[in-house]
């Protein structure tokens, strides 16, 4: 018959033959807040409402240990939410989240690193040098973290992130270990090389917004940081610019919480941020791609060269599995070596 054909086109629900479920009034999504939702409501949940007629409410911040709360008393709030990538290996190993279905949600154009069975992908940042256009003119910015290192020919003052993450790797990479051989971390080998560039940094810095305000003030003429934050500085015109090689990627996630009182609604708002035109949307506001790489068809020529999507074979990736055995040891040592002295 006619109605079975259309059915099995759609796949119309959780499994094949049942009806999908009623339409709830509203769905909670939770999320970290501030400009990145503004950029979700303008990107996802303003289309969302318009196409399924559900109120979208947003909710902020992500919180592991809400998550787990709620999860635990059955009493779950948020039909999605935002989670951090370490404490999203965290909540699957615990049991606490949806599996993402596939047949509503397609990761098909995805890399496939991130296409994980719990855990929705949803945008990419990177965390790379920034520099001063008028005192490195023509393509004479440190290119490497070789260079980076190299305080003779590349005079000046620096910041850091005052956190392992990315530091470690970066020392590494410096040292002259291969991107693809960082993990696991020599801890011995990462700090003997920080120590070399520790006297050369005259502020660990502390929020994504600093280090941009660093390079515009003058206070530094480079900086490690996210590129979004960089990103906003120069579509301002702000007379910095951007190196991205050898770059730290980190994926956004998103999960829905086990349990979830719309958890079928929850795959189709997933679906929406998994849409190409959607996510260059997103893109262009924040510089923090989705990662179904189509969506770089639909980003407009001035945006694409900020975009960390075009750069990810020069880059590597955070290993958030290293970090959810290892996070807790790195940050005591990083929090010893920065206190000591000489």
């Amino acid at each position: 018959s006619l109605m079975g054909g259309a059915a099995a086109l759609g796949a119309a629900g959780p499994a094949l033959g049942q009806t999908e479920p009623a339409k709830p009034a509203q769905l909670v999504v939770n999320h970290s807040g501030g400009s990145m939702g503004t950029a979700m409501r303008k990107a996802f949940f303003n289309g969302f409402e318009k196409k399924y007629g559900i109120k979208v409410v947003e909710t902020s911040p992500a919180d592991f240990g809400k998550l787990r709360a709620m999860v635990e008393s059955g009493n779950v709030e948020w039909d999605v939410t935002e989670i951090g990538g370490q404490d999203a290996i965290r909540a699957t190993k615990m049991n606490l989240v949806e599996k993402i279905d596939d047949k509503i949600v397609d990761r098909s154009k995805y890399p496939e690193k991130v296409r994980t069975p719990y855990v929705f992908a949803s945008s990419v940042y990177t965390t790379i040098i920034g520099y001063r256009t008028d005192v490195f003119k023509g393509g004479t910015q440190p290119k490497s973290w070789a260079d980076w290192w190299d305080v003779k020919k590349f005079p000046g003052a620096r910041s850091m992130r005052n956190h392992p993450t990315d530091n470690l790797e970066f020392a590494l990479i410096a040292d002259g270990v291969p991107m693809d051989k960082i993990y696991p971390i020599d801890f011995d080998r990462a700090f003997k090389k920080l120590d070399q560039i520790k006297p050369h940094i005259s502020v660990w810095w502390t929020t994504g917004q600093q280090p941009a305000q660093l390079l515009l003030d003058k206070e530094v003429v480079l900086a490690t940081g996210w590129n979004g934050r960089f990103y906003d500085l120069i579509k301002k015109g702000g007379p910095v610019e951007i190196e991205w090689n050898e770059g730290a990627l980190k994926q956004g996630s998103f999960v829905i919480p086990r349990g979830a009182k719309n958890a079928y609604w929850g795959q189709k708002m997933l679906a929406e941020m998994s849409v190409p035109q959607q996510q260059a949307i997103y893109a262009s506001e924040l510089g923090y791609p989705g990662l179904n790489l189509e969506s770089l068809n639909y980003v407009d020529a001035k945006v694409k060269p900020y975009l960390p999507t075009q750069y990810i074979d020069k880059q590597f990736w955070i290993d958030d599995n290293w970090y959810a055995e290892n996070g807790n040891k790195a940050i005591e040592l990083w929090n010893a070596w920065l206190l000591k002295k000489g």
